[in-house]
């Protein structure tokens, strides 16, 4: 049997989909798995041992083309099974152009239908799964999230600073609050500073006012890692600061303690799955969350009302917690 699973884009989400590939996995043991998706969310999962085959979908890039998605979808031939968890008219037309005959595609709207799954389904892992539910026609529980990354090892204590959000401005804390946070805790911790391509501006900024500060012990990894080194490196941490962001959910999946920044986005729908050492931090604002990718009002203040020392003090919270104080 062949079972093609096509992930989300982005990889918090291609993430939180893993308790949900768990149970299907379960549900077809001996199928032949080939994932399909973008280039990250490919490369975040396809250490699995039960995946088989990755295509990364390059179409997009230049942007809708039908001729181009024609050509993927016959390169990809026919499956048994296809899901997507993308809900999107594209991967509709994909799946069916693959000539695959049992085509299953999230859909958002189905969910909350769904009548094993109510609408007191919240968090975006039990959406994920109550979608694949209707593939397997069980009622699975979602488990942890997953990855198959080997754990980086450090020489002393690590503390990762995430400072970047692929959404939008509107997530992002502030680089002085981060340096702030990094420098009141750099005494116990070797600071590591993260970020994309795109984000190594705010991550130069973050470690030049930390090493103004007298702290030496901070390197940046900000657009120098893999997405497979990005995981390890996370793994191998001793705390996170972040914000809602795919590697947050990187830092849960080998349950590392977490301290979480959330302002305009829901934090009840995506924070950390099932890690029991991550903290959320965030003001409960009429405005928000807003969803937007920047601030509408122009004020930000759900995330610039948050001090540095709030951090700080949920840092401790999870520190002493850990060491049995």
């Amino acid at each position: 049997m062949k079972l093609l699973i096509e992930l989300p884009t982005w990889l918090g989400d291609a993430v939180m989909t893993t308790p949900a590939l768990e149970n299907l996995f379960a549900a077809y043991p001996d199928a032949e798995v080939t994932l399909l998706g973008s280039y990250v969310s490919t490369e975040a999962l396809k250490a699995h041992p039960r995946v088989d085959s990755v295509i990364v979908d390059k179409t997009k890039a230049d942007g809708f083309r039908p001729l181009n998605v024609y050509r993927l979808a016959k390169t990809i031939g026919p499956h048994d099974i296809a899901v997507s968890f993308r809900s999107h008219l594209y991967s509709k037309a994909l799946l069916y152009l693959t000539g695959t005959p049992k085509r299953y595609v999230y859909d958002k709207n189905l969910l909350t239908l769904s009548p094993s799954h109510p609408l007191t389904t919240t968090h975006q892992v039990e959406k994920y799964q109550a979608f694949i539910d209707i593939v397997t026609g069980r009622n699975d529980t979602p488990g942890p999230l997953r990855l198959d990354w080997p754990i980086k090892r450090f020489e002393r204590p690590a503390m990762g600073i995430n400072p970047g959000a692929t959404y939008g401005s509107a997530k992002r804390w502030y680089p002085e609050k981060f340096a702030e946070v990094a420098a009141a805790l750099a005494g116990r911790f070797d600071i590591v500073i993260f970020g994309g391509p795109a984000e190594t501006d705010i991550a130069g900024d973050i470690e030049k006012m930390v090493r103004e500060k007298g702290i030496k012990n901070v390197t940046n990894l900000a657009g120098k890692t893999t997405i497979p080194e990005l995981c390890s490196t996370i793994a191998g941490l001793d705390l996170f600061i972040t914000g809602d962001s795919g590697p947050m959910h990187v830092a849960a999946a080998y349950q590392i303690p977490t301290v979480a920044i959330f302002g305009p986005t829901k934090h009840k729908e995506t924070c950390q799955w099932m890690n029991p050492e991550s903290v959320i931090v965030r003001h409960d604002l009429e405005c928000a969350p807003c969803m937007k990718r920047t601030c509408p009002i122009k004020t930000h203040e759900c995330m610039k009302g948050i001090s540095a020392q709030e951090v700080i003090d949920a840092a401790h919270g999870i520190i002493g917690e850990k060491n049995g104080a």
